[in-house]
């Protein structure tokens, strides 16, 4: 069976070893947590799901440990671990290789400056799992997985590992950039929720407006690069851009929180992150690309500003995890629909 190296083997990485190892596939997984490395290596990679424990058997090692060649990766380090990464992966990666992006945020073109771009293929994840402890993957539930080159259409590489990765749900596209920049609308969301200690989808279903205007903001720069936005899974990406009907979005929320309601993992990684794993989060990351598009098309991000700074003093221990954050950035939201709509008289 065709080989795969899984770089970063965290939430996403594990549950996709996990999946190509358990139908066959030689993985070698790198990862950077020793403990992690040496529980995989002693007692496989574990996935816990509501049926039990299940494990297979997983090539592990740190970094330092494998000198290559590589050939068919899957990048699934957090954003801010990318440049390291792709570093690593390039005086290593084969002639005919390439390396697959599978992870929040758009980290494409970074790692084209490391690989070229001619290897990169993008894909779009939202896998909903937790590293609970080393070795160990708990699943959180189905996702949707979808993978596309950069350029358009997909071509014979992402077909097969889409056939390789059909246990785990993924498909192609044409339209990859679509599908990042609509997680990226669901995830100002998601990001805004890990500001209080509760559930996601409580917490989106009680500060709708907030929730409806960080979404807008960032649909707002994408509509400035003519991008089409994709839905997937329960998020119907189309009812967010600026100017649809409300009533739509209304409906778009309620079968969004029901959805997450359905979901064994009621809180976002980011969440976790900071509340248990007490480690930097990556979101900063995923959005400053955002802010970078919004500023050289002159669109105004403030409630995406303000929330990520909240967010940045909750991880920082300058402010503690509260829902009146998300009260107070409301109180905002109305504030500035109320001065565009004097502005539209």
């Amino acid at each position: 069976m065709t080989g795969y190296t899984i770089v970063g083997g965290g939430a996403i990485g594990g549950t996709i070893a996990f999946h190509l190892a358990e139908t066959g596939h030689d993985v070698l997984l790198i990862d950077a947590d020793q403990a992690h490395v040496a529980a995989i290596r002693r007692d496989g990679l574990v996935l816990r799901g509501a049926g039990g424990d299940r494990a297979v058997p997983v090539h592990a090692a740190l970094p330092g440990e494998w000198d290559g060649p590589l050939h068919r990766v899957l990048l699934c380090v957090k954003a801010q671990a990318t440049a390291g990464a792709a570093a690593w992966i390039a005086p290593r990666l084969d002639p005919g290789g390439y390396v697959v992006s599978v992870q929040n945020g758009l980290n494409e073109q970074l790692i084209a400056e490391h690989v070229g771009e001619e290897r990169v293929i993008g894909a779009f994840v939202n896998i909903f799992a937790d590293v609970v402890e080393p070795g160990i993957i708990r699943d959180g539930g189905p996702g949707a997985f979808v993978i596309g080159e950069l350029d358009g259409d997909p071509g014979p590489r992402v077909h097969a590992l889409v056939a390789d990765l059909a246990g785990i749900g993924a498909r192609a596209t044409g339209n990859v950039t679509g599908h990042l920049w609509a997680k990226l609308g669901f995830g100002a969301m998601l990001s805004a929720t890990a500001l209080a200690d509760a559930p996601m989808a409580d917490l989106i279903d009680r500060h709708r407006e907030l929730m409806h205007a960080l979404v807008a903001e960032v649909f707002t720069v994408a509509a400035s690069l003519g991008l089409r936005l994709e839905p997937f899974d329960a998020f119907d990406a189309q009812a967010y851009v600026p100017g649809a009907p409300p009533a739509g979005r209304e409906e778009a929320t309620d079968r969004l929180t029901a959805w997450l309601r359905t979901q064994p993992k009621d809180r976002s990684g980011i969440w976790r992150d900071i509340a248990v794993r007490r480690r930097p989060i990556e979101v900063h990351d995923h959005y400053r690309e955002v802010f970078a598009r919004a500023e050289a098309a002159g669109v105004a991000t403030p409630l995406l500003s303000a929330m990520l700074a909240r967010l940045a003093d909750v991880e920082a221990g300058r402010a503690a995890m509260s829902e009146n954050h998300l009260v107070n950035l409301s109180g905002q939201a109305v504030g500035i629909s109320g001065g565009r709509a004097r502005r539209s008289h």
